[in-house]
């Protein structure tokens, strides 16, 4: 298997440092801001506002929010406060943060999830992470705070081989997963699936492991059976409900 030589870059003295200022005034880059069903994991189904942030580390082959990062600009930037506002006033309980990559921020995204998680009709905060940013700082954090730990979960997308970005993947941060969070491998073909069962058996991640395939390579029906063959019992189907009520191309859904 191809190991990680990412570095992590702790960014917690700047956060620090920063809580002695505004954080709230602190600006992001964003995409959009919108209230749909989420399309897929554990809270498939349930209204939520998503809050999707600009830019991202990665560049998978399949990526389907190409608008989220460069060479596409920003739609607008906006405070941690105005953002935090405008997600709370749609009333639901659920958040997606996504992106592009909604952790490159560093210690802004951080005061990002602490701003949404003090909401108080806001229940749970779920964080679409590409498996390329250490979440260790962040799951830290969230230990060390009860608001954080009763609403915050992380969903990392562990790249695989089919992605061209495997070689980015943080393997040393999936002991840090709890398991309220989620594993996301997206499948493309026999490899993805061989090199997904490979991760799970060497790190034995207590995250809720899902598997989504790629529809025009590894149709939904081959996958299923190549998880009840391999017996893996703790193992989700993970389909994504949005591009089959929607266009798959459209966007703000």
């Amino acid at each position: 298997m191809t190991t990680s030589t990412q570095r992590s870059y702790d960014w917690r003295p700047t956060y620090r440092q920063a809580r002695d200022t505004n954080p709230l005034a602190l600006t992001l880059p964003m995409v959009e801001i919108f209230q749909t069903v989420e399309g897929e994991g554990t809270r498939a189904g349930f209204p939520t506002v998503f809050v999707r942030v600009f830019h991202c580390n990665l560049r998978c082959t399949w990526c389907d929010t190409p608008y989220s990062y460069a060479p596409a600009k920003p739609e607008f930037e906006a405070t941690i406060a105005d953002i935090a506002q405008r997600a709370a006033a749609y009333g639901w309980e659920n958040v997606c943060l996504t992106g592009g990559e909604p952790l490159i921020h560093r210690h802004k995204s951080q005061f990002l999830i602490e701003a949404l998680a003090a909401v108080e009709h806001i229940q749970d905060i779920h964080i679409e992470t590409n498996g390329a940013i250490d979440v260790r700082p962040f799951a830290e954090l969230r230990a060390s705070q009860a608001q954080l730990r009763e609403k915050v979960r992380f969903i990392v997308d562990y790249k695989l081989p089919a992605s061209g970005e495997m070689d980015k993947m943080v393997h040393h941060h999936l002991s840090a997963l709890e398991p309220q969070d989620e594993l996301k491998f997206v499948i493309a073909n026999d490899d993805d699936f061989e090199t997904a069962v490979d991760v799970l058996s060497r790190y034995r991640p207590r995250a809720t492991a899902l598997f989504s395939p790629v529809w025009e390579t590894m149709p939904p029906d081959k996958l299923v059976e190549k998880i009840l063959n391999a017996g893996l019992k703790r193992v989700k189907l993970n389909l994504q409900i949005h591009k089959v009520i929607w266009d798959p191309a459209a966007r703000g859904v």
